[in-house]
């Protein structure tokens, strides 16, 4: 009994993560049977965020009772985050998934690192390194990611035949959209996911920063919702004039905003840090393509969505990039940590200082200060 206790004690933080991807997947599925419901793309965000807050702010507030004192430069920032993390990558993120597909867009998301790490070197954030290991892998992660995204967006391929469970939530209406029509939006859902990942790039640059001064995850994360949940219906009420649209029954709608809001924004904001904290930056990471997996499997088996070759292997190059990223960036974080166990001399050069980021999904909007990794 001892070993078996010792097995699973051991085994949790990799069964927590399998539950925090695939409460992300079903945030995709819920999302798309949302908005092919009628529900204005707009208001699922700001409901999302009305219904995160009550729930963040109380465990914030009861988590971390100590916490720095707020200015309005912490405030700034934390109304960027709300803005980048929040109001503006939500909304280009369900733009997209409404245009294309759960998979689809879930497979764009682990383009966050390549993003990420294109960014913090225009910045000066961190250094190309092209002459290490950890460099070269960066890049070639960079371009293999980059191939994928363009693979996936471009060409279709032959459609894989999947067992039917003749179940079809989405309701496919008979007459198809026409090739062009349908190529149009691709081509435009794929723009909006890539803007959601520039997005939500730079809300874990400012956050990064933000996380120096203002070292509490729980607090940063209840802020960020706050000011999302703003600017977020501040949106919604200047660009949807149906009124309707804001009334929820006990339907999917109900359902969609506030499993986004209680359990994607709150419940699984814990099991991340907590598993971060545990096992370390790049643990949660390498999880991200189970989200892929499984919302490909339940939006082809429940959404009636057709699967072809080039999404497969589209989102397998993807993938790929994202690992090949993450061991250079593993590797970078070897050698950094190497020297500082020998002694307080060694020193950071100027402009070594990278970005420390833990990828999920900008379902979760976690916040996990200083423990993520581009």
């Amino acid at each position: 009994m001892g070993k078996v206790s010792t097995i699973l004690q051991g085994l949790k933080p990799a069964m927590v993560m399998v539950v925090v991807q695939t409460t992300f997947a079903g945030m995709n599925l819920l999302y798309k049977l949302a908005a092919n419901d009628g529900m204005s793309l707009r208001i699922i965000t700001a409901y999302r965020f009305v219904f995160a807050v009550p729930v963040m702010v109380p465990l914030a507030l009861l988590v971390e009772r100590k916490r720095p004192k707020l200015t309005w430069a912490i405030l700034f920032q934390a109304f960027l985050c709300g803005l980048f993390g929040g109001a503006l990558s939500q909304n280009l993120y369900i733009a997209s998934l409404a245009l294309t597909s759960a998979t689809f867009v879930s497979a764009m998301t682990n383009l966050i690192p390549v993003t990420t790490f294109i960014l913090a070197v225009f910045l000066r954030m961190e250094k190309l390194a092209f002459g290490t290991m950890a460099g070269k892998a960066k890049v070639l992660g960079t371009l293999i990611g980059i191939g994928g995204a363009m693979l996936l967006t471009f060409y279709k391929g032959v459609q894989i035949k999947m067992w039917s469970t003749h179940i079809d939530l989405v309701h496919h209406g008979g007459h198809g959209a026409s090739s062009h029509s349908a190529s149009a939006h691709i081509l435009w859902g794929a723009l909006l996911a890539f803007t959601s990942c520039i997005t939500y790039t730079l809300w874990l640059i400012v956050q990064a920063k933000m996380s120096k001064k203002y070292p509490c995850p729980y607090s940063t994360t209840a802020l960020m919702c706050v000011m999302g949940a703003i600017q977020s219906i501040v949106y919604a009420l200047c660009t949807e004039r149906d009124w309707s649209q804001w009334k929820l029954g006990w339907n999917v709608r109900l359902l969609t905003v506030a499993y986004a809001g209680i359990v994607v924004s709150g419940l699984t904001c814990v099991m991340v840090c907590w598993c971060v904290r545990i096992k370390g930056p790049l643990y949660g990471s390498i999880f991200n393509p189970l989200m892929v997996v499984l919302v490909a499997l339940a939006e082809t088996l429940f959404l009636g969505a057709k699967l072809y070759l080039g999404s497969i292997l589209g989102a397998v190059l993807i993938v790929l990039g994202l690992y090949v990223v993450l061991w250079g960036k593993g590797k970078e974080m070897e050698k950094v940590a190497a020297p500082s166990k020998e002694g307080p001399s060694t020193r950071s050069l100027p402009g070594d200082e990278s970005i420390e980021i833990t990828i999920n999904s900008p379902n979760g909007n976690s916040s996990n200060n200083n423990q993520n990794n581009v």
